[in-house]
Order: C-alpha cells, then structure tokens, then sequence
C-alpha cells in the first residue's frame, strides 16, 4: 500500500511505510519538518497503486488540492 498523508501544517507527503515516515517525522529526521514540530497526523489516503498515489499527492499540492483539503479535511 502506498499512503498520502497530511499533517496538522498542511504538510503533504506520500510513501509506502506510513508509521516509520510519522515516526521520521516526529523524531526531526525530515528537513522538511524538521523546524515545525510537532508533527500530528490529520488525514491520510490508500492506495495499491503507487502511480495513482504519487499522482494524488502531486495534486493535493496544486492550488485545486490544497482547496478540497480544505474543505474536506481541514474543517
């Protein structure tokens, strides 16, 4: 399974070990976040394509994307 995921700050990402990249996350190991911890865990999605899940991560970080997070996640 491939996972895309957001944090509690609009981070998003995708990989295939969704606990060990939190825990990366969380533990300061990903220059990306590194500076914004804590880092909290607010939505993610499945897929057994990792195509389609790279596909769907590059479009959560389009203008479009970041809108339905909005409105679907972010409440």
């Amino acid at each position: 399974m491939y996972h895309v995921y957001s944090d509690n700050k609009s981070y998003i990402g995708c990989t295939s070990d969704l606990r060990e990249r939190i825990e990366r996350h969380k533990r300061g190991n990903v220059p990306a976040t590194k500076d914004r911890r804590p880092v909290v865990l607010i939505a993610y999605f499945a897929f057994n394509d990792k195509y389609i899940a790279y596909n769907f991560e590059r479009y959560l970080k389009s203008g479009s994307g970041r809108v339905f997070l909005k409105k679907h996640v972010f409440r």
